[in-house]
Order: structure tokens, then C-alpha cells, then sequence
């Protein structure tokens, strides 16, 4: 904890104060999901991290702290060992709230628009090998409980580069098996057609048809439901629980455990990059609102490219 365990006991001056800010950051949190759109899972992790801030600040008041305490701050969340993109969108968190209290009239001034730039916390994404991704999509073993479901649901990850959230909510009303494709809902409710490949496609009928443990055996057990994905009593599967699948299943594969259902997107578009898709169209089948995001992926195709040049280049 940064607080110092003998606190001093606060005025009632500091006491409406501290409520007051309370309001603010209440009222940010209901700027972000109704005036910016933000989506849940987004707003949430914004809250969480305002919630970090919280912690920090203890009984200073916001409107007093200067660049060096949020410099401090930032410092604070390092030695805490955050992941570098997790670090990152802590900043952003940060400056959203500013800026919020600005266009409020609150503050004048924005002093966290002076921390450093978001570019020099980014890190490439880990990326599977296509080995590595063989070996995780054929780790469900037949035997287990749900097999079928669990070799799908890799199997759609890794085909249409969905989040964990995207494929959680699919229905079976988005996915079109005669087309090859399926209707992702992304972030703002945005939504964009992904195409399916053969094994995904196969995965997805197995899923459905089987007769002791697929999806209709689990719909006629307990009635209609409209999601691809469920769990064994027959609900939508919720997406911390694609992650433990996920977890468990790169376990099996001898991968690490630190790979997440993002590493299913971040392998699927290095790969299709690498084999020669075009930037544009990796962006669209993502739902990246810009192509700078996607861009990241160029670079760890590069990086690929500089390994095999210093490697096998009689002058690497």
C-alpha cells in the first residue's frame, strides 16, 4: 500500500471535499458508457483503474496535484509490475478523467496530458507459432466433457480473430455455415463479417450435431437458448470462462500459461499477414477502428523476417 497506515483523521472540510470527487468520478463513469459509447468490458477496466488512482491518492485532492505527483503516481503502478500495455492504458485512464473534469469546468488545466506518450509503454503482443496453434486446437481431447465445445470455440478464435467478449455473445442467428461466414458484434456494437475456414466450419457442426454432449443435446435438456457457446447447464458460456479454457488447454499443448484468448486475435492476424493479406483488410476482419492499431501487427511480421535474415543471410 502507498497510504501510510497511521492516517490522519480528515476535517469536514476535507470530507466534502473527498465526497464531492467521489461524485466526479461516478459521473465519468457514466460519461464513458452514455456520451462515449464505450463499450462494457471498456468501462469497467476504466473504473478498475480509477480505482488504482483512488488508492494512490489517499486524502489529497485532486485539484492540487501537480505533473510530479502524477509522474509518482505512474511510478507507483511500475513497481506494482503491470504488464506494459496494461501500464499504458492506466495513462489513458488517467487523462480521459482530466479531461472529463476540464469539459465539466471543474479544472483548468490538464496536467496529466503531460505524461509520457502511451507509444513508449507498447510492446508487440505475444504470437503463437502455426505449430503452436495446432497443437492447442487438437489439445481437446475426445473423452473430455465438452469436448466438441472446446474445439469449436479455439477453432472460431483463431479462424475469425474474435475477442473473448465477441464470442461470447455470438448467436447462432450470426453464423451462416452454408456462406462461410459469421456476424461479429464488436466494440460500440459495431459489427463486421468474418469468414469461416473448413475446420472451423467441421468443429461448428460436430458441436451441434453430437448426440451425448453437443448443443442440441443441451437445448433439449434445458430449453431454448440462443447462444453458439454454453456452458453444461445449458447458459451462455461467459467469456473469464473462454479464458480458463484457453488457459488450460495451452497447458495441455506444452504452451505458456500466459496466452489468453487475445493471443488466438494477435496470431490470427500476424499470420494472415504474414502470408500476404492485405493491411486493409486485416483491419476490417479485426473491427479496428483504425489502421495504426492494426499496424502493430506489421511489426512483429518484421521482426519475424529480421530473425530469419540474421539467421540464414550469409552476411546477416
Amino acid at each position: 500500500m502507498y497510504n501510510n497506515p497511521r492516517r490522519r483523521k480528515l476535517v469536514p472540510q476535507q470530507i466534502v471535499v473527498q465526497t464531492t470527487e467521489r461524485l466526479w468520478l461516478e459521473s465519468f463513469v457514466k460519461y464513458l458508457a452514455g456520451e462515449c459509447h464505450l463499450a462494457d468490458n471498456t468501462v469497467e477496466a476504466y473504473h478498475r483503474d480509477m480505482k488504482h488512482f483512488w488508492e494512490w491518492r489517499d486524502d489529497r485532492m485532486i485539484a492540487h496535484l501537480t505533473i510530479s505527483d502524477l509522474a509518482d503516481y505512474v511510478d507507483w503502478l511500475h513497481k506494482r509490475n503491470l504488464a506494459p500495455a496494461t501500464l499504458a492504458r492506466h495513462i489513458v485512464t488517467l487523462r480521459l478523467f482530466y479531461r472529463y473534469l476540464q469539459l465539466e469546468g471543474i479544472l483548468q488545466t490538464n496536467p496529466a496530458e503531460l505524461l509520457g506518450s502511451q507509444k513508449l509503454w507498447e510492446r508487440i503482443p505475444c504470437v503463437l507459432s502455426p505449430k503452436q496453434v495446432d497443437r492447442l486446437l487438437t489439445a481437446p481431447w475426445v473423452g473430455d466433457p465438452y469436448w466438441q465445445r472446446d474445439r469449436a470455440l479455439l477453432e472460431f478464435l483463431y479462424a475469425t480473430g474474435c475477442r473473448a467478449s465477441e464470442l461470447a455473445h455470438l448467436t447462432m442467428h450470426d453464423v451462416h455455415i452454408d456462406e462461410k461466414y459469421c456476424l461479429c458484434t464488436g466494440k460500440g456494437n459495431k459489427q463486421r463479417l468474418v469468414h469461416l475456414g473448413k475446420r472451423a466450419i467441421d468443429a461448428f457442426r460436430e458441436w451441434v450435431a453430437d448426440e451425448h454432449q453437443g448443443r442440441d443435446r443441451l437445448i433439449d435438456k434445458y430449453g431454448e437458448s440462443n447462444y453458439v457457446f454454453l456452458t453444461y447447464r445449458g447458459k451462455r458460456m461467459r467469456r473469464e470462462r473462454i479464458w480458463d479454457l484457453v488457459k488450460k488447454y495451452a497447458g495441455r499443448a506444452g504452451i505458456s500459461s500466459d496466452i489468453s484468448p487475445h493471443t488466438m486475435r494477435h496470431s490470427f492476424a500476424t499470420h494472415m499477414l504474414a502470408a500476404g493479406a492485405d493491411l486493409r483488410q486485416v483491419q476490417e476482419m479485426l473491427g479496428h477502428a483504425s489502421i495504426a492499431t492494426t499496424q502493430i501487427y506489421t511489426h512483429i511480421d518484421m521482426s519475424r523476417l529480421k530473425q530469419v535474415h540474421e539467421k540464414y543471410h550469409p552476411r546477416g
